[in-house]
């Protein structure tokens, strides 16, 4: 007797309806960017907490091996000294220690206030190499899903024998296996330099700028809208590199929803 359950003909046709699967994808292509950049934070959050518990162990044992040598030094002077200059210690060794106390604390304080210092700088700097590591992270995962497409999509066709087969290929059959549009407009120098143009691209689609906010809102929505662009760049070269191209990809903004991709072949010369 089987066992296999009975097919459910809803669940069937709503796991394959088109539209399903669209909007699953573009809720992936929206959520990708703030999912690459929380992995990124948690990457130098505990990269940073690594580097903070070393410091302190460091300076832990240093500080010890230092109370040691004190320890050590003291104890030889007080024997080759005698008995006056052993009392003289303990009618002053409170001072000596609080003295010792309250430099070593100075020590500390100027430390710590050259670490602050130095953690006020940090973020500034922790924000470029997240945005570095962020991008990067972007345009890996694009280049794994472009090749991925390339080689499950392309075995029924024939290879693309010229790069200008191949940029056409991008154009016409990927862009529409995965935005559901062709490239608006395709430019060559015949020379391994190419620029797409997408007029309407539609992870920026869904991107809305308050003109009432003047000219700078105009700027921060560009500015977030560029970091979309990493992904399908990487789409692209994965995708160029599975037909056997190995190219440089550059994409901007000028106007949302708009985006440029400009591909150069490593072997052209501009």
């Amino acid at each position: 007797m089987s066992t296999k359950p009975l097919p459910n003909p809803e669940t069937d046709d709503l796991l394959s309806n088109p539209k399903v699967n669209a909007s699953c994808l573009d809720f992936l292509l929206i959520e990708l960017v703030p999912l690459a950049q929380r992995i990124t934070d948690q990457l130098h959050a505990r990269e940073q907490a690594l580097i903070d518990e070393f410091r302190r162990s460091k300076i832990f044992n240093g500080s010890k091996a230092h109370d040691a040598s004190i320890s050590s030094s003291t104890t030889e002077g007080a024997g080759a000294a005698g008995t006056k200059l052993a009392a003289t210690q303990n009618a002053t060794g409170p001072v000596i220690t609080v003295t010792d106390n309250t430099s070593s604390v100075g020590k500390d304080e100027e430390a710590g206030s050259i670490g602050a210092a130095s953690l006020g700088q940090v973020p500034s700097a922790l924000d470029d190499e997240t945005r570095e590591a962020m991008f990067w992270r972007l345009d890996g995962l694009g280049y794994r899903v472009g090749q991925g497409l390339v080689e499950r999509f392309s075995i029924n066709k024939p290879r693309p024998t010229t790069p200008l087969d191949a940029i056409k290929f991008i154009c016409k059959d990927l862009w529409l296996l995965i935005f559901r549009k062709q490239i608006d407009n395709l430019k060559t120098n015949h020379r391994g330099v190419f620029v797409l143009t997408d007029n309407r691209f539609q992870p920026l689609s869904r991107m809305s700028v308050d003109r009432r906010a003047g000219p700078k809102a105009a700027e921060d929505a560009l500015r977030r809208a560029q970091t979309y662009l990493y992904f399908p760049c990487g789409i692209i070269r994965g995708a160029l590199q599975g037909l056997g191209m190995d190219v440089t990809i550059s994409a901007e903004t000028t106007e949302i929803p708009a985006a440029i991709f400009q591909i150069k072949a490593k072997s052209s010369k501009s």
